[in-house]
This record gives C-alpha cells, sequence and structure tokens, in this order.
C-alpha cells in the first residue's frame, strides 16, 4: 500500500484497526519467547497500538515505526507522556520512558538499529502489506535481525476472494514460505474470530481465522 493511503486513514479518524484494549493472544503467548527485561522489541506499523504500553511494562524497550505523526502524536498525548524528538536518517524520533516511537518508513531501519532488537511483535505489519511486498519487508527486516532473535507474528486467514485487503489474508504456507531462509516459523494458535467481528461478517466472509506465530531467527 502506498503511505497516502495509511496517512489519509489517520487523518480521515478511519482506524477501526485500532484496538482499546491489548491483545489478549499477546498477553497470552509473549511470555513463551522468554525475551530477557531490557531487551528491545521491535513494533513494525505500530500506529498507536496499547500492546507498546504492555510490552514496556513487561521491562522491554519497545522501539514502534510508524508512518502517520498523527498517531504517533496521539500515542502519547492519550497517555499523559511527553517525549524527546530528535531526527535521524530513520525519521524523526519520540523517546519517552522504554518506549521509542520513529515516524518513517519501516524500510529505512538501518543495519544497527535492527541488530539491537531482541525479537518483534507484528499484529498490524504482515497483514497490512500486499503480496507483492511482503517478501520484501520480511527478508529486509527479520532477515536482519541478530541470530536467535524471537518474535511473535499475528495473522489473519479468511476467502480473500470474499473480501478485498487490508487487512490481507496471509496463509500459513505463505509464512513458512516467506521466513524459511532464515528464521523458523511455528504455529502455536489458532481459532476462529468471526463471531467477534461483525464487521467482516458483513462483508461476506464466512470464515476468519487469526493464527499465532513463534518466529526464531535462524543461528
Amino acid at each position: 500500500m502506498k503511505a497516502e493511503f495509511w496517512l489519509e486513514r489517520w487523518r480521515d479518524g478511519r482506524t477501526h484497526f485500532h484496538q482499546s484494549r491489548v491483545t489478549p493472544l499477546l498477553q497470552k503467548y509473549w511470555p513463551q519467547l522468554a525475551l530477557p527485561a531490557g531487551s528491545t522489541v521491535l513494533v513494525p506499523l505500530c500506529g498507536k497500538s496499547l500492546d507498546m504500553l504492555w510490552l514496556a511494562e513487561q521491562g522491554h524497550r519497545v522501539l514502534g515505526v510508524e508512518l502517520s505523526e498523527l498517531a504517533i502524536t496521539q500515542f502519547f498525548s492519550e497517555h499523559q507522556l511527553t517525549p524527546a524528538v530528535h531526527e535521524s536518517a530513520q525519521g524523526r524520533h519520540y523517546v519517552a520512558g522504554q518506549i521509542e516511537l520513529i515516524c518513517g518508513d519501516i524500510f529505512a531501519l538501518d543495519d544497527a538499529t535492527l541488530a539491537n532488537c531482541a525479537g518483534a511483535y507484528d499484529r498490524a505489519a504482515l497483514i497490512a502489506l500486499p503480496p507483492d511486498m511482503r517478501a520484501r519487508y520480511v527478508e529486509e527486516i527479520y532477515g536482519r535481525l541478530p541470530a536467535q532473535a524471537r518474535s511473535l507474528l499475528i495473522t489473519l486467514e479468511y476467502d480473500q476472494q470474499k473480501m478485498d485487503g487490508p487487512p490481507f489474508s496471509v496463509a500459513e504456507e505463505e509464512v513458512l514460505r516467506l521466513y524459511a531462509p532464515h528464521s523458523d516459523a511455528v504455529v502455536i494458535d489458532r481459532r476462529d474470530i468471526l463471531e467477534k467481528e461483525p464487521k467482516f461478517l458483513e462483508r461476506g466472509l464466512q470464515a476468519l481465522d487469526t493464527v499465532v506465530y513463534r518466529l526464531q531467527r535462524k543461528g
């Protein structure tokens, strides 16, 4: 998707993808990764997700990347945080406590930044990208994480012919293929959530699965 698509949605307030609670699947499965407190967790296409606050509360440093400056300023304002701001080649950095959000392109992250991340949490990025961008995203981001980096990925699966994305359907077979060159991907949860998502029912879907993967970078 072009950057303007997402910027326009934030400007217009069409952000139904934003959740007003911490993702239960994150709370349930994140402990399995056993990342040390103090380690940096990358949150790509982070929006103003409450999940970042939860990750920080677990003792992690959170590095979010988001195109929309409006989303970032809303995040800090809504949680009464006053960030320090500085610029770099990667974008504009907003830093408050354990949370750093970069307003910029996820593909602008440099090797040193990614090498400092112990893992990633992706609930919104992979399913936001059309097929032709997913391979680049997985290779350039996950492919540059350090050896043994551990991540949590949450996707959606549905009949793409019945509904246009985003969010896009990303089949298990595609996930395994995309990550295989550098990471082990294991499904740790799959559940039908259609009854809890009436907006997808209204758009004609007859099934909607959410799938949770544990990812580990190969040595």
